[in-house]
């Protein structure tokens, strides 16, 4: 694998803006079109070659029926051997469902019971939120740490009082983390693991960014530590190869959660796309390669955002992401309007405070940070998934709108 990637080979470079604004998704249609809209996390790229090439081929045969067959699994089974060293993964001890969240309620449904309590550490995904409560679970937050990490002291406390109010508490994490970009070590885990143990917690480890991890870190797999026997963790190709239409995910069961797995009612299998498994199979088989030439174009706007953000918002305050392509930012310093969006359950599109403020005054759409709970408010979630292009002008019309009288006239 080359060290640079060029801007034919990136993926991030393919697509302009007025190409871009004929799409129909959520991210393009939410909003006027003289918004730039850097929220929702899609990504402004074609498909992966592979990926074409494998629904071309499905649509012309007119292979568009029900899903059936383990490819898809061992696909995933393949990609972890390869990108993270883990054979661990049984294609025996899978399942495929029609996305990350709809698994993990359904696993829910196989674990606890309704009120059971689920420990989340915010900010955090803020679905986890709407779905566990809507599955009628509690939520227990264990916020992270000011570094933006897991504070294994927060979760210790909260997993001692979820384990006292109820039979089956449950661990909910985003690995890596969604929206400070953080990949957990494999300490950490190991971590984790044993306070889970200790407390009697099952872990449901959301590893839909898996693939996303950015140069100088590295992704653990919950399940390949001690101690993880008993958890869960879902996978998809969603995120990595931008597939959100095309629905289809994985449950990976724990050697000591296989019999739990296996009492899954066989109609939630009917829900995923049989195109959205041929789409996520072959990005996990073939598409190796336009994944890392992704990788390379997303470190490189990583970077570019910092120079942006150090040069138009020199306030405001980041940590470097070490996976994902989302940018969590601190707006506290520019005092903006803290007018506060609904509580919880809370979703993607809901607004305040800075996200509110850079859509009126900037044209510029941010994912709020109160929807992520706590430790979000003051915050705003950037997607830098898109042309380096629109990157720049996104940013530099949100340093012109706190300084009006640098806008170019």
């Amino acid at each position: 694998m080359s060290e640079t990637t060029t801007v034919a080979d990136n993926p991030l470079t393919r697509l302009s803006l007025d190409e871009l604004r004929q799409r129909t998704s959520m991210k393009w249609r939410t909003h006027p079109e003289d918004v730039l809209p850097l929220w929702v996390a899609e990504m402004d790229v074609l498909l992966a070659p592979e990926v074409t090439y494998a629904l071309e081929e499905a649509i012309q045969r007119g292979d568009t029926g029900y899903p059936t067959g383990t490819r898809y699994a061992e696909a995933v089974s393949d990609f972890a051997a390869r990108r993270w060293s883990w054979r661990g993964i049984d294609v025996a001890h899978t399942a495929v469902v029609p996305d990350v969240m709809v698994g993990i309620v359904e696993i829910l449904r196989l674990v606890t019971e309704p009120r059971d309590v689920v420990v989340v550490c915010p900010p955090v995904y803020a679905p986890f939120f709407a779905f566990v409560t809507h599955a009628d679970r509690r939520i227990a937050e264990a916020p992270l740490g000011p570094d933006g990490r897991l504070d294994l002291d927060n979760l210790d406390n909260a997993f001692r009082q979820a384990r006292a109010a109820c039979a089956n508490p449950v661990f909910l994490m985003s690995n890596p983390h969604n929206p400070t970009g953080v990949a957990h070590t494999r300490h950490e885990l190991q971590r984790v693991a044993a306070l889970a143990q200790q407390h009697g917690v099952r872990v449901i480890s959301d590893e839909i960014h898996a693939p996303l991890v950015l140069d100088g870190a590295t992704f653990t797999p919950y399940l390949s530590v001690p101690g993880a026997e008993d958890a869960f963790a879902l996978l998809s190709a969603t995120k990595a190869w931008n597939l959100a239409g095309l629905k289809a995910a994985l449950i990976v069961a724990g050697p000591a959660a296989a019999d739990d797995l296996a009492r899954m009612p066989e109609e939630v299998s009917h829900g995923p796309s049989h195109l959205g498994v041929i789409a996520h199979t072959a990005a996990f088989h073939d598409a190796g390669p336009w994944l890392d030439d992704l990788l390379r174009g997303l470190a490189a706007n990583r970077d570019l955002l910092a120079q942006l953000l150090k040069e138009h918002l020199p306030t405001v305050h980041h940590h470097r992401p070490e996976s994902t392509y989302l940018a969590w930012i601190d707006c506290t310093a520019l005092n903006l309007p803290t007018q506060s969006g609904p509580r919880r359950p809370a979703v993607v599109s809901d607004l305040a405070g800075p996200a509110r403020y850079f859509l009126d005054q900037a044209r510029v759409a941010l994912s709020s940070g109160h929807v992520f709970g706590t430790g979000g408010q003051h915050h705003v979630r950037l997607n830098f998934a898109t042309n380096p292009q629109i990157l720049t002008e996104a940013i530099t019309r949100l340093g012109q709108s706190l300084n009006p009288s640098t806008k170019v006239q």
